[in-house]
C-alpha cells in the first residue's frame, strides 16, 4: 500500500465481495480501503434475472460502464441496453436502477463522486432514506415481469 504516498494499487484478489444490503446483488468495493472521500468504485455482478436498488442520489455523479455481458438500465423513464465496454453518465437527482433480463451474468465498473459520507459504513449521521430512494428500491423494471428477486434468505437450521 501507498496511499501515504499519493497512491494505492488494488489487486483483484484484493477485493472483499459481499452481497448488497436490499438486492443481494454481489458488489465489491474497490475504494473502501483508500480511505477516498472523494469518490466510490464498485464492481457489481449481476445474476440473470435480477436488478439492483431503484435510486437516486443527493450529490453523486455517477458513471456506468459495462465490462462484461450487455448491460440494460432504467434512467428516469427511459430504458438503455448498454453493450460491452460501452457507458453511461448520470446526474445525480435522476432515478436509476440497473437490470439484467438476460440468462447471461454482466459485470458493471460504477464509479460515482462526490463519495456520499453518508452512506459508509460507520456513518454517525441520521440520513433521510427517502431521498435516495424516493418509492420502493426493491420493485423490478416492467422487462423483469413475472421474476422474483432478491432470493428468498435461507432458513436458518437452529444449529
Amino acid at each position: 500500500m501507498k496511499t501515504s504516498e499519493g497512491y494505492q494499487l488494488i489487486n483483484p484478489g484484493d477485493l472483499f465481495w459481499r452481497p448488497s444490503n436490499l438486492m443481494k446483488i454481489p458488489n465489491a468495493d474497490y475504494l473502501e480501503r483508500t480511505g477516498s472521500e472523494k469518490m466510490g468504485a464498485r464492481l457489481w455482478r449481476l445474476p440473470p434475472r435480477s436488478a439492483n436498488t431503484l435510486h437516486r442520489h443527493i450529490r453523486a455523479e455517477e458513471f456506468y460502464f459495462v465490462l462484461e455481458g450487455t448491460g440494460r438500465m432504467r434512467v428516469g423513464e427511459a430504458t438503455l441496453t448498454v453493450p460491452r465496454y460501452g457507458g453511461v453518465w448520470v446526474r445525480p437527482e435522476l432515478l436509476r436502477q440497473v437490470f439484467n433480463d438476460t440468462d447471461e451474468e454482466v459485470l458493471w465498473l460504477i464509479f460515482g463522486a462526490p463519495e456520499e459520507l453518508e452512506f459508509l459504513q460507520g456513518s454517525k449521521s441520521k440520513m433521510d432514506l427517502s431521498l435516495i430512494y424516493p418509492t420502493d428500491p426493491t420493485q423490478l423494471p416492467k422487462e423483469l415481469s413475472g421474476a422474483t428477486w432478491p432470493p428468498a434468505e435461507p432458513a436458518s437450521g437452529g444449529r
